[in-house]
């Protein structure tokens, strides 16, 4: 493999890392895998979570383009979140890393 292309999938590795990495991150992704939540649910889901923080993360996968949120207008106004195609292929990969896991841990 050629210097660059190392340096490359090193980079992205290391940036997807970043990514999940980060305390919760994984559970969160991980509560919006199979429908979109609003904040509420993804609290009750990881109640030991505090709300400032759940903020700050659902921010950061929002910004990297993990999960999407979207405002609801119609009575009552509601936002919810998902998972963005991104971040739904994201959570297939999580979800193999726990497979490995719960094998081997």
């Amino acid at each position: 493999m050629q210097k660059e292309t190392q340096e490359t999938l090193c980079s992205k590795v290391e940036e997807s890392y970043h990514i999940i990495g980060k305390k919760w991150m994984g559970l969160i992704i991980h509560c919006l895998m199979e429908e979109p939540k609003r904040f509420g649910e993804i609290h009750a889901f990881i109640p030991d979570l505090s709300k400032r923080v759940l903020n700050e993360r659902m921010k950061e996968l929002e910004e990297c383009g993990v999960v999407l949120r979207n405002v609801i207008t119609e009575r009552p106004v509601r936002t919810e979140y998902s998972l963005t195609k991104k971040g739904a292929e994201l959570g297939k990969a999580l979800k193999a890393v726990e497979a490995w896991a719960d094998k081997w841990l």
